[in-house]
């Protein structure tokens, strides 16, 4: 049995391995390659970054449109009072194959479905999951992809304007990934003087690779290279922390944390994190219009 989160207590929910879903798509192939008759659809949605008011309207009226909504169970009560009366299939992390496959599946059994990804879910997301399975099962499905504000931009609207340059944006989870080619790329990220966005810093079976991350940066950037630390961004209880790399560690990091690691020309006051873009600011301008925009206002 599996939670309702619509609040109408437990439904039943049939568990299937990964090995006999698979088994089940294979079985089915023929019939599945074609449903382009079927009035069946799939939505990916991105939710955003959680408060309701950063989900798009395209996304909330899909949300309200659909019959299932499908995702992992944190990220579906974020939705609220959107999945209510609606069946909702939630699950843990690690689940995501199943959770692609069961969404194709509803979806194919003519139901409007929507399968929800936090931020975008073309980021680390459920999008390359669904279309990697359609693709390589040669399914025809009537999908649409609906984008959502990913936690990189939510956190950085919190501390200022920090990705204003060139940025790289890396996950320091080593599950999918192996540390080794992580590595790489924060090495690379360093000598171009990116930018530096951290996904999944830590959680409490990774602990060490935040660690290892911040003493590789101090090998290319200086320890008062500023630093924005942001929990919770555009959420409930968010907590915003401006720093430098060197005192990096000093705080609390969790997998609900984004990290924001600037370059060579990112600079850090009481209240903000900016990374130039390269315009020429005149420092005595400040109370004087510029002759073209005071020419324009006369006119007007």
């Amino acid at each position: 049995k599996k939670e309702d989160l619509t609040g109408r207590g437990e439904r039943t929910l049939c568990t299937v391995s990964g090995e006999k879903r698979k088994a089940n798509f294979a079985q089915d192939s023929d019939l599945r390659r074609d449903h382009s008759h079927s009035q069946g659809r799939l939505y990916i949605v991105g939710i955003g970054p959680g408060e309701l008011g950063y989900l798009s309207q395209k996304a909330f009226g899909v949300l309200r449109s659909c019959e299932v909504i499908i995702g992992y169970r944190a990220y579906v009560k974020l939705l609220g009072d959107l999945v209510q009366g609606k069946e909702v299939i939630a699950s843990s992390m690690g689940k995501e194959l199943v959770r692609a496959e069961t969404a194709i599946e509803q979806a194919l059994s003519g139901r409007k479905v929507a399968l929800i990804s936090s931020g975008d879910s073309g980021i680390y997301g459920m999008a390359g999951v669904v279309l990697e399975i359609v693709e390589k099962r040669s399914i025809n499905l009537d999908l649409e992809i609906i984008p959502g504000i990913p936690a990189f931009c939510a956190a950085a609207s919190s501390l200022g304007a920090p990705i204003m340059n060139d940025f790289a944006l890396i996950s320091l989870s080593d599950i999918l990934t192996p540390w080794e080619i992580i590595e790489r790329r924060l090495t690379y990220a360093c000598q171009g003087d990116f930018v530096i966005v951290l996904y999944n810093p830590k959680s409490k079976k990774r602990t060490w690779q935040i660690s290892k991350t911040q003493a590789l940066l101090l090998k290319y950037r200086s320890g008062q290279t500023p630093v924005g630390i942001v929990r919770n961004a555009k959420r409930g209880k968010e907590k915003v922390i401006l720093t430098t790399l060197d005192r990096m560690l000093d705080y609390s990091i969790d997998m609900l944390t984004t990290i924001i690691v600037g370059n060579s020309s990112t600079s850090l006051s009481d209240r903000y994190m900016v990374t130039p873009r390269g315009y020429k600011i005149r420092v005595d301008a400040k109370d004087r219009l510029p002759e073209e925009f005071a020419y324009s206002l006369k006119k007007c």
